[in-house]
């Protein structure tokens, strides 16, 4: 059987980003890290997530339409953060991208993978 989708996302499962392989795609990606570390990608906050203890939403100034949802982490450091520090060590991490509509509702939308590899990959101050 063959599905047309309305949109073709770049990233699907098998895909390699910062050498790190995506297990999942189209809504959450599941990126295989290994027990290795979570980045802050630029400088922000991390709040919890009220329905999953290990999920946090993640914003930042920098791109203040989007809203970034990570899962699978332990020990989340909450709270500001700076650019390259690390948030939080996951074995798969799942990462949501959620863009604010006009109507004040958030969509998800693809990830952009240089936000994937900046998370992935210690960024430091540009």
């Amino acid at each position: 059987m063959t599905i047309q989708l309305e949109q073709q996302w770049v990233l699907q499962p098998g895909d390699q980003v910062a050498g790190r392989r995506i297990r999942g795609g189209l809504g959450d990606i599941s990126v295989e890290v290994a027990g290795d570390p979570v980045y802050a990608p630029y400088d922000g906050r991390v709040r919890p997530a009220s329905h999953n203890a290990d999920c946090v939403f993640y914003s930042s100034p920098e791109l203040p339409a989007y809203l970034f949802r990570w899962c699978g982490l332990q020990n989340p450091r909450l709270g500001n953060v700076q650019q390259g520090d690390q948030v939080a060590i996951a074995q798969t991490l799942e990462f949501a991208t959620l863009r604010k509509q006009p109507s004040g509702r958030w969509a998800m939308v693809e990830p952009s993978i240089s936000m994937l590899e900046r998370t992935l990959e210690r960024a430091s101050g540009e």
